[in-house]
């Protein structure tokens, strides 16, 4: 009976992310391209997917890779981009009791946005078992791969992805995703001080360091706005607590 329940926990797991895993195939093989035309192998670019297994994260590498290597600026901007795992880590650590201790770790290693966000909405009915969720989390870590794996062997026919346009798709998506944040003035102060930041730093210090510039000072100026409606709506509560 374990056995079936087990066997059919998978299933649902796998039919969960499926529409998914046909939006990462492609986004998957860009990466894999552009990898290439950095200059790293079919195989060097299947084993970063493999163990960082992180797309935004990746992508903002690949977009710093040159020579010399500046590792030191990617490893704290790819922090930055993925500093949201932490809370999400900390989020789905609680669901994992059902796990043993070396599941755990594999949990944690292939948790991503989608699969934190299935195993949360999993939670809201019954525990969080382990075959539901790598279920899911396991063909999106092979989809993965594999479609960087394809795309690294594909760079290294096609050569410069930018000659296709291919280098623009990641930015067209990024921009897509922040239309989805657009929360009217204070989401276009935001990114108007992030991209203008950036722009100013991109022209006076060299190396891509205009990335952590341009999202500090849009962290700052979102920060300051939050403080001012917080401010602004303690004032309307003690106005209309007053006599």
């Amino acid at each position: 009976m374990h056995t079936s329940r087990r066997a059919a926990d998978f299933r649902r797991g796998v039919l969960d992310i499926l529409p998914v895993l046909a939006a990462a195939a492609p986004i998957g093989l860009l990466w894999g391209t552009l990898a290439a035309a950095r200059g790293l192998s079919p195989f060097e670019a299947w084993l970063t997917s493999a163990t960082v297994f992180a797309g935004a994260a990746q992508f903002v590498a690949v977009d710093m890779w040159r020579d010399p290597l500046p590792l030191l600026l990617i490893v704290v901007t790819t922090l930055i981009v993925n500093v949201r795992h932490l809370l999400m880590g900390a989020s789905l650590q609680r669901h994992l009791g059902d796990f043993s201790g070396p599941g755990r770790l594999l949990a944690m290693l292939m948790m991503t946005d989608e699969s934190w966000a299935f195993a949360e909405r999993k939670v809201l009915a019954e525990p969080l078992r382990p075959a539901y969720y790598f279920g899911v989390a396991g063909p999106m870590w092979l989809v993965w791969t594999a479609a960087s794996l394809a795309g690294a062997v594909a760079g290294r026919t096609l050569g410069d992805p930018a000659v296709y346009g291919f280098d623009f798709a990641f930015s067209a998506m990024f921009i897509a995703i922040l239309a989805g944040f657009w929360k009217g003035p204070r989401t276009a102060a935001v990114l108007a001080t992030s991209a203008v930041s950036a722009a100013l730093a991109k022209l006076a210090v060299p190396g891509a360091w205009y990335i952590i510039i341009g999202g500090v000072a849009g962290v700052i100026v979102a920060a300051l706005l939050d403080n001012d409606v917080d401010a602004d709506d303690a004032d309307q509560r003690g106005e209309s607590a007053a006599p």
